[in-house]
């Protein structure tokens, strides 16, 4: 690990002197969101531990590899295999090689007595898939810390069963990627979570205490810092070890360590909250870990609320109606599409969901933009996706478990209202037509999703808020990270009613919003309201990817729902690193000032929202009806 942290110290001084500079909210020209990997397209594939946990062998593998083939899913994109965790049995000492778990993966022994997953990353690949692997940055796994009564736990003395990356990133890497051949790496965090000194199986011998480095129930307690150097340096080793770069880095640090402000920067996959449960509370739950942060989402940094579990409990063959939402709206939230079941016993009507092409469609589109929520409550979501054909993705969601009364206006999907709007139904293929609204009556849970098209309110472009896809909250102002207290609160299944329930306890809250301010209230200047825009923190920068569009324009103001309210906000605009716009010192209470840009030929442009001093609460910001035009 000194080795690896070492490097990528290495790697920083090799940058250019503007991405070093030490006022973060110079501009730097660039775009800083994760661009290595092979993940242009959210990822889709097959998981092992919904379906056996770590009871994983090689013949329950290759079988749902097969029914992924064999259905047809892997034409349609499903192409990653990936074994989770209790594939491992012991880590050699002293070399620190790792071995495989023979028994359960026959193929991995080889005749010089060693062990090697070259032999099952060579037959997925011949079947036209990738491989994907699973360890943790600890030195311990996750179910080594929470589940070490279920089956494939490693063996072996105190250090032969430290099978996670910590003081091996290096080791593994390589031997993952170079000399096994996997395309794809799950890298969980239990192993810098729950072994502390005082834990009585640190005290017995069992394994060697690790000071916790993450406190999933507080930021405060977190070492946040030191989790993402830890996540940083498997990517450095990653970019060393894959020179094509056909590879994923799932980071799966649960919605902790604050990482939704740092993960679109590191990796090309990050979950946003706690294991998934097959109950309608839990998928609840995870929605809401992610549907607030489209901007951290980008082609090559994807937002994952956790792993499909359609086929099993509440979205099983018995719960289509369930079922056909869950999938619907992780392929709005462009989630990796990661099933899992035990395919082996997947009915047609189950493969006819997965393997609905145009739900897949919306999951895939290039454009890369994470669905917004144009209503957000408690009983109605309606999520709406820019599409790279011009069109948009609307899903009309009845969280609730009675009939429920909703309307889709032509303002949600950014269309004019004096148009006709065609709605194509992606599950049934139906067509209609209406201008200005249309009512709709949906079942429970259910979600109605739509391909809509229609005439653009802005006719020579796109607000900001239409391409998530394509703003970078790079610098998001957050000073100190808190909570967020929107995500729906379900009991942990393996905790249930003990203890206090579950509190806020993902970090996010005050991150750049798309159509409304940071907190969630409505984006307002000076008594103006605006329905498109960005809600932002005062010393923030924001990049947005601008080629192909000529001019930058937006109404910009401190937000009336600014707390602090003492310092003047000052906003400035730079394409590729030069100024070409500034307002005049912001106060709050004063109208918007328009503000605008002329970008042609840039491919980078920067919003940044200053402050002349540093406030211990950032006061909110508007750069209301944000736009770029062509």
């Amino acid at each position: 690990m000194i080795r690896s942290l070492s490097v990528l110290a290495a790697m920083v001084l090799a940058l250019p002197a503007a991405a070093q500079t030490t006022d973060p909210l110079a501009p730097t020209g660039r775009w800083s969101a994760h661009p290595r990997g092979a993940a242009a397209l959210p990822p889709m594939g097959w998981n092992s531990w919904n379906a056996f946990t770590s009871d994983i062998d090689e013949e329950k593998l290759l079988a749902s590899a097969q029914v992924i083939v064999d259905s047809g899913l892997a034409a349609k994109g499903y192409r990653y295999i990936d074994i989770d965790d209790g594939w491992w049995l012991r880590r050699n000492q002293p070399d620190g090689r790792m071995v495989i778990r023979t028994k359960a993966f026959p193929s991995a022994a080889m005749p010089d007595g060693t062990t090697s997953f070259r032999p099952l990353t060579d037959r997925l690949h011949g079947m036209g898939l990738k491989a994907g692997i699973y360890s943790d940055i600890g030195r311990n796994s996750c179910g080594q810390v929470f589940t070490s009564t279920f089956p494939g736990q490693p063996e072996g003395t105190v250090l032969e069963r430290e099978v996670g990356l910590y003081g091996h990133v290096e080791q593994d890497i390589r031997l993952y990627f170079a000399d096994w051949g996997f395309d794809l790496i799950k890298v969980d965090g239990c192993g810098i979570r729950g072994l502390p000194a005082s834990d009585p199986r640190v005290k017995a011998g069992t394994y060697r205490a690790f000071p916790p480095l993450v406190d999933v129930d507080s930021l405060g307690r977190t070492d946040v810092a030191a989790v993402r150097r830890l996540y940083e340096a498997v990517g450095a080793a990653l970019d060393r070890w894959n020179p094509d770069q056909d590879f994923v880095f799932s980071i799966c640090i649960w919605g902790a360590a604050d990482v939704r402000s740092w993960a679109h920067q590191v990796g090309n996959i990050s979950r946003t909250s706690e294991d998934i449960s097959p109950t309608w509370s839990r998928m609840l739950h995870n929605l809401d870990s992610a549907a607030r942060r489209p901007f951290y989402a980008h082609p090559g940094s994807w937002n994952d609320p956790d792993m499909l579990f359609v086929g099993t409990g509440q979205f099983d063959a018995d719960h289509p109606v369930e079922a056909r939402a869950h999938f619907s709206l992780w392929a709005m939230l462009n989630a990796p599409l990661m099933i899992g079941y035990d395919l082996r016993k997947a009915g047609p009507a189950l493969l006819d969901i997965l393997g609905n092409s145009r739900i897949i469609a919306l999951n895939q589109d290039p454009a890369g933009n994470q669905a917004i929520l144009a209503v957000d409550s408690d009983d109605i979501d309606i999520f709406v996706k820019s599409l790279a054909n011009g069109d948009k993705a609307v899903a009309i969601f009845n969280r609730t478990d009675a009939p429920i009364d909703a309307a889709l206006t032509a303002q949600h999907l950014k269309f004019r209202d004096d148009a006709g709007i065609t709605l194509t139904d992606l599950w049934s293929g139906e067509s209609q037509r209406f201008t200005g609204e249309k009512a709709f009556h949906l079942a429970p849970h259910e979600a109605r999703v739509f391909a809509a098209h229609g005439l653009r309110i802005l006719p020579d472009g796109l607000y900001l808020s239409e391409m998530p896809g394509r703003v970078n909250p790079a610098v998001d102002g957050v000073v100190v990270p808190q909570a967020e207290p929107l995500v729906r609160r379900s009991l942990l299944p393996w905790r249930g009613s003990k203890g206090n329930g579950e509190p806020p306890r993902y970090g996010g809250w005050g991150g750049a919003q798309p159509d409304r301010a940071v907190y969630g209230e409505t984006l307002a200047a000076g008594g103006r309201s605006f329905d498109s825009g960005i809600g932002a923190l005062a010393n923030s920068r924001i990049e947005v990817r601008s080629d192909g569009f000529a001019r930058f324009t937006a109404l910009v103001g401190v937000d009336d729902s600014a707390r602090d309210r003492r310092q003047p906000v000052t906003f400035s605009v730079y394409a590729d690193g030069k100024l070409r716009a500034r307002s005049r010192p912001r106060r709050f209470g004063e109208a918007p000032e328009a503000i605008s840009a002329d970008v042609r030929g840039a491919k980078v442009i920067e919003l940044v929202a200053r402050t002349p001093g540093q406030p211990r609460l950032a006061d909110p910001v508007a750069w209301g009806n944000a736009a770029l035009h062509r």
